[in-house]
Order: C-alpha cells, then structure tokens, then sequence
C-alpha cells in the first residue's frame, strides 16, 4: 500500500489527526549545577536575583497539570525558589543552591511514584 491509497480522489492534501494519550511519568528530572548567566537569561529568569544560587533544575511531567502539584512539592520540601511552571506543557523550572534543587527533584520523583503511581526517570546533572 502506498500513501496515495489513503488520500481520497480529488484532495491534494491528507489531514492527519492525532492524540496525545499522556501516560503518568516524569521524562525529565535535570540539575544544572553552576550554569552560565546567559542561560538564566535565555529561560527569562534574572541572573542578578538567580544566579548567585547556583543550580536550576527543570523536570518535563506528563500530564501537564501535575506540574501544579510538583511545583507545591519542591517550595515545601525544599529551599528554592519557581521560576516556571508551564501546567499546559508541564515543564517546571526553579532556582536554587545544587543541594536543594536536587531534593527537591527527589522529592517529587518519590512523591509522584509512590503516591501517584507515576513512572519516573532518572535524575540527571551537568
């Protein structure tokens, strides 16, 4: 079968519809220990208030509203401080010293897992 079969006669083009089915997992938990100035700029956080914290740790969660949720979990279970979240992509970015990030991106990963049932990924670091 070629593509052409789907195509009904007289269209040009095909329209494609598709799902997304997110499932329950974090596919990204980072800490980016002593980063650039630059990149601080670049995520639209201020340098001159998040710099001097060393650390920014960013986590993509699936469904996007848990993102809600995660960002709860890391202001109460650690010193950082939000600087992103984004509950219709569920990306989370926030600030901090290395050592607190990192608890907190634990904090969630076990939280979620444990209570929520959520397959999650492996804490990474640069």
């Amino acid at each position: 079968m070629n593509i052409e079969d789907f195509i009904p006669q007289g269209e040009q083009k095909m329209r494609i519809v598709q799902e997304l089915v997110p499932g329950k997992q974090v596919t990204l938990a980072h800490v980016i220990a002593s980063p650039d100035p630059v990149i601080y700029r670049k995520l639209g956080l201020d340098p001159k208030l998040d710099y001097n914290r060393a650390a920014i740790g960013i986590l993509s969660l699936s469904p996007a509203e848990i993102s809600v949720i995660a960002a709860d979990i890391a202001m109460k279970k650690a010193n950082i401080d939000m600087g992103f979240i984004d509950r219709f992509s569920g990306t989370l970015l926030f600030t901090g010293k290395v050592a607190e990030v990192e608890n907190a991106i634990i904090e969630i990963n076990q939280y979620l897992k444990e209570k929520l049932g959520f397959t999650i990924c492996e804490v990474t670091r640069t």
